[in-house]
């Protein structure tokens, strides 16, 4: 596969500049960038997935919640709906897209909408909730609306200073659009992460003075949820496990679970995957299964003995601390 993704590198080049001149384009004014009355926070990565950009919007909705009106955009990738829906307690996977569908499954009060096209899907928040702040999901790279704010992730394994353009690489956007980020986050790292570390990627990243720069690790629940009782993770190691994978990087779990003492094996799937009759025949036999939360969503209909881990970002050091107060900083300007 990397040979293929070598060979394609001319194609890299011709995405690269498709990609540069679109930008520049946005910049010049040529092509519009639409600003709202209503607040609108955009999370999202120059690369194709892999960066954490659902737990991180779950996290905006903790600190946001219990103050402000907040409403989620997203586009609902792979879903079998089209336009702008409205989630509702009726709503299926299959309706929303398998993260639109976690995201409201874990805040059923909050509203959450679908649309590819987030200058309709802003719009139509507005008028149904009025809310203070619309979460705009996976939309960095979408400049037809200029969101107010932007947290851009980056994976501390695969860093966009260090990765190159589709094929060859994982960049969908240009390395210099990482400029219209207010908070860049550094996602995955180590848990103990040096000094020294830092100050290397920070000086890779080369951050603009306006910008903050922090570091993250994610944090797996040990106790699981899903279709049995609730149960912690030291009593699946004298069990037979397997583990599915539906998501673009799986490792950080694989190993976590291997630090954690566990035996498994592992049916890693394409992220965003749909199971099909056949795999869920196969993954019936299995005695008992281990997945994500984003996957769950997906298989929990189908499949017994199916238990998900539960992640989150935690910030390194004095991360939580400067991001919690730009994102204050944020939501009370000019209101």
């Amino acid at each position: 596969m990397q040979v293929l993704r070598k060979l394609l590198f001319p194609i890299s080049l011709v995405y690269a500049l498709i990609v540069f001149l679109r930008n520049r384009l946005y910049d010049l004014g040529i092509f519009s960038s639409r600003s709202f009355e209503t607040k609108t926070l955009c999370v999202g990565n120059l690369s194709v997935g892999g960066t954490g950009k659902t737990p991180m919007i779950e996290l905006l909705v903790d600190l946001l919640k219990n103050r402000y009106r907040i409403a989620i955009l997203s586009r609902g990738y792979k879903r079998k709906t089209n336009g702008f829906l409205l989630a509702t307690k009726e709503s299926s996977v299959q309706d929303l897209g398998d993260e639109p569908f976690q995201l409201k499954s874990k805040f059923p009060i909050v509203p959450v909408a679908v649309d590819a096209d987030r200058r309709n899907g802003i719009t139509q928040l507005q008028i149904i909730h009025n809310p203070d702040v619309i979460l705009l999901d996976d939309a960095f790279q979408h400049r037809k609306v200029n969101p107010d704010f932007s947290i851009l992730l980056t994976a501390y394994d695969n860093l966009y200073s260090d990765d190159w353009y589709l094929p060859t690489g994982d960049l969908r956007d240009g390395k210099m659009e990482a400029k219209r980020a207010d908070i860049i986050v550094v996602t995955k790292c180590p848990e103990f992460l040096s000094i020294q570390e830092r100050n290397e990627i920070k000086g890779r990243l080369s951050p603009k003075q306006h910008q903050k720069l922090v570091f993250s690790f994610l944090s797996y629940n040990n106790v699981l949820k899903g279709s049995s009782n609730v149960i912690s993770l030291n009593e699946l190691k004298d069990k037979n496990i397997t583990l599915v994978t539906g998501i673009a990087n799986p490792e950080p779990l694989v190993d976590f679970l291997k630090i954690e003492g566990l035996s498994f094996k592992h049916l890693r799937f394409k992220d965003h995957h749909f199971f099909s009759k056949k795999e869920l025949a196969l993954l019936q036999k299995e005695e008992y299964i281990l997945t994500t939360e984003k996957d769950y969503v997906r298989l929990k209909n189908e499949l017994s003995q199916l238990q998900y881990i539960e992640v989150k970002h935690q910030f390194i050091d004095d991360g939580e601390e400067i991001f919690v107060q730009a994102l204050e900083q944020f939501m009370t300007a000019n209101s």
